[in-house]
């Protein structure tokens, strides 16, 4: 899982936002605020630099400093724009997974009698192990 932040250009066009990230072609987004924009943004980028269900071959560049693009747009609104992949995942990737595992018998008979609900006990502690 990663962190990386882009820079994005926000246009003001007949009062509302769109939005463009210079280093990723396609990239687009746009908003009535400023404030949706940047949110509306944040999607768009998740959208594009998420990999795990990639059908598109695209090119995906490491971003220019902030300040290049504040140099080439200097009329635009630019802000930082951040991809946290696990945040990412956790919001919009929340489609249940079937898994098949295999335990013990008797320790399945005695959560059964506890009524454990496997599928609770399983994600706690796959994030426990794996998110810190």
């Amino acid at each position: 899982m990663s962190k990386i932040k882009y820079p994005a250009v926000f246009h003001k066009e007949n009062g509302d936002f769109w939005v463009e990230f210079p280093d990723l072609a396609g990239c687009l987004s746009q908003g009535d605020s400023v404030e949706e924009a940047y949110e509306n943004a944040k999607e768009a980028l998740g959208l594009f630099l998420d990999q795990n269900e990639d059908t598109y071959c695209r090119k995906i560049n490491k971003p220019r400093s902030f300040l290049e693009i504040c140099a080439i747009f200097p009329n635009e609104i630019v802000l930082l724009v951040e991809y946290d992949s696990l945040e990412y995942a956790k919001k919009y990737k929340t489609r249940a997974i079937k898994k098949t595992l295999s335990i013990p018998e008797w320790l399945n008979d005695l959560a059964i009698k506890e009524n454990v609900n496997f599928s609770n006990v399983l994600q706690e502690a796959l994030i426990e192990k794996l998110v810190k």
